[in-house]
């Protein structure tokens, strides 16, 4: 069964190397489309044996990855973020997995760098996220930053995690959570026509502090030490944030 990487990257040549390391040799071919990157990202694909494409860098950079697995050639695809690493056990698994002629789809539990630890708790582990799948039977919805694919067909679970470095460093880390910010308050100003108490409510008090709650206590985000304090408080401080930013946004359109 042939397999084909599919990735869609911007400026990731810190990242880059060490994902396109953990899959050179193992899959028939990469397929990398990057948004006009500034930096060294592209050269370090095509070094890798990768074909490249140059396009721009949509906010849903979902629009991306789907461009790539337009242009995927193997029969199963395994569309992965530059920041993340398949390890050994994980492609001994994809190997045995793709020859099931019974499953076109499958999920794959990942583990989350998070300032220096990987996340066991919060919601954060087993992550499961919808990657690999037969070509023609998964597709993205190209609505959403965080959503999944949707694969036509059955769908199993696989053991190994993908491995996501996703947040390394604190100024990484605040650099991801801007754009998570920015989309945040696009999505509210398309819900959101008007100025009105319940949403102001609802978005500056009642959403932060309930997701609070739920990662640090309902699913014990508490046992990651502090590590696990600062992704619930963030994790709930997006909500007043986006809102904050399409109010002022909102402000400056009635002027």
């Amino acid at each position: 069964m042939k397999l084909s990487v599919v990735l869609a990257t911007y400026n990731e040549e810190k990242n880059l190397p060490a994902c396109l390391e953990s899959v050179a040799g193992w899959c028939s071919e990469i397929v990398v489309i990057d948004g006009s990157s500034r930096d060294h990202t592209i050269d370090i694909a095509q070094k890798f044996g990768a074909r490249v494409t140059v396009t721009d860098n949509p906010p849903i950079f979902h629009i991306n990855k789907q461009k790539a697995i337009d242009l995927a050639r193997g029969e199963w695809i395994l569309q992965l973020d530059a920041d993340e690493r398949v390890s050994r056990e994980l492609k001994t698994e994809i190997d045995a997995a793709i020859k099931n002629p019974d499953i076109d789809g499958y999920w794959l539990p990942r583990k989350n760098y998070f300032l220096g630890r990987f996340l066991t708790k919060g919601g954060q582990y087993p992550d499961y996220t919808l990657r690999l799948y037969r070509k023609g039977k998964g597709r993205l919805p190209l609505k959403d930053v965080h959503e999944q694919a949707i694969v036509l067909g059955e769908v199993g679970y696989l053991k190994n995690p993908l491995i996501h470095m996703a947040d390394p460093s604190f100024q990484r880390y605040i650099m991801r959570y801007k754009r998570y910010v920015d989309l945040l308050a696009q999505q509210i100003s398309v819900q959101e026509k008007r100025i009105n108490i319940f949403p102001l409510v609802n978005y500056l008090l009642i959403k932060p502090v309930y997701w609070f709650l739920l990662i640090y206590v309902r699913h014990k985000g508490f046992v990651d030490s502090w590590q696990g304090f600062v992704f619930a408080v963030f994790s709930g401080l997006r909500y007043p944030l986006a809102y904050i930013k399409y109010l002022t946004n909102y402000a400056r359109r009635d002027h």
